[in-house]
């Protein structure tokens, strides 16, 4: 392979002679050679450390995904903590509200425990999110336990209500699909920014129970039982009678108590004056409006106490027995009336006692509402 070579150079018109003995082409081949194996064996080091180098990039590009997951599922924790805390503070405030508004319930409202401090991201501490929300989810329960309770004792206080309004003869769905005599704007009650829509079904199962509720009971307060004047006989009842001047047969609307002229006549059940004056026959009239579509009428009055558009209680004076209009001596007629329609007063006069009891409760708890709504405005 190698051997004794001469190699001929012309230069300049002459030749030159060189020669390249066997043994110098060995050393210039290993040469080459050592040289080839030194580039390879650098650029080879070079391939595997480029290798190396990005299998660790690729690990620590993986790591750092795995922490930046980390870190979101932690805000999202986070985030959730705050809106778990945020609704449950709202359904607080709303239960809080509703128990205000009912009397006599022996319902314990729950009360957020020291789980409710560590809702802040800076007091989650040792129970971790994870913790946190275990116990927040739990006084949730306990609020719709609550919830659930305070509805059924709602809904037993609206059926009682329900059955004295029947005691008085009337239907309760007459009265309840009525619009109560209320107004202004609607303004749907919000807490946190939510609504009661918002807030589970539970609570809105109550609230829904709780407006059944307000509206029988306004019903049962408006029934006007007090009586109208303080005697105690009635000289004319309810129903067809013989009119005491022509003799012939005729209805009578109403009761007539008998008594002396200026005797106080007391307002039957709480409502607005809705009318003062003369009517044809009754001579002087007071009319009340106690709401649901039922009046009082108070006629052949003497003098009058009070001014359309007042607000009188139960039993407050409005006028003085007279004998004025078509009457043969001084006296009270007293009606009752729903919707237009004369009722006999005796069902409301005669009420029984437990029904009476039941509108106590209710007119209690009116008035105690009014008083704390009053206060705040």
């Amino acid at each position: 392979m190698f051997q004794d070579r001469e190699i001929f150079v012309r230069t300049g018109g002459h030749v030159k002679f060189v020669k390249l003995s066997a043994k110098l082409q060995r050393r210039i081949a290993t040469a080459f050679a050592a040289a080839f194996l030194v580039l390879l064996t650098i650029t080879g080091v070079a391939v595997v450390r480029d290798m190396l180098g990005a299998s660790e990039r690729a690990e620590l590009a993986q790591q750092q995904a795995q922490v930046d997951a980390a870190q979101a599922r932690v805000a999202a924790y986070r985030n959730r903590v705050g809106e778990v805390a945020a609704e449950l503070d709202a359904r607080q405030t709303y239960l809080e509200r509703l128990t205000s508004e009912i009397r006599g319930t022996r319902v314990a409202a729950p009360k957020p425990d020291a789980t409710a401090e560590q809702t802040a991201p800076r007091k989650i501490g040792a129970l971790g999110v994870k913790g946190v929300l275990r116990n927040l989810f739990t006084l949730r329960d306990r609020q719709n336990d609550y919830a659930v309770a305070l509805t059924e004792t709602v809904d037993r206080r609206a059926a009682r209500a329900e059955a004295a309004i029947r005691n008085f003869g009337i239907d309760p769905q007459r009265l309840t699909k009525q619009p109560a005599a209320l107004g202004g704007p609607f303004v749907a009650f919000r807490s946190e920014g939510r609504t009661v829509g918002q807030m589970g079904a539970s609570i809105v199962r109550l609230d829904t129970a709780l407006i059944r509720m307000e509206r029988l009971e306004r019903a049962l307060v408006a029934m006007p039982s007090a009586r109208p004047a303080n005697v105690d006989m009635v000289t004319s009842s309810y129903g067809y009678r013989r009119d005491p001047f022509t003799g012939a047969a005729a209805f009578h609307s109403g009761l007539d108590f008998p008594g002396a002229r200026g005797t106080p006549i007391h307002a039957a059940a709480a409502g607005r004056v809705s009318f003062v004056g003369r009517k044809s026959g009754y001579g002087n009239v007071v009319e009340i409006d106690h709401g649901q579509g039922i009046i009082t009428r108070y006629a052949h009055l003497s003098r009058f106490d009070v001014k359309v558009g007042q607000r009188v209680a139960t039993g407050f004076t409005i006028a003085a027995m007279g004998s004025t209009g078509r009457s043969t001596g001084p006296h009270l007629h007293f009606e009752v009336r729903l919707n237009g329609t004369a009722m006999n007063p005796r069902i409301f006069l005669e009420a029984k006692k437990d029904v009476l009891e039941t509108k106590a409760v209710a007119a209690r708890r009116i008035a105690e509402l009014a008083g704390t709504q009053n206060g705040q405005s």
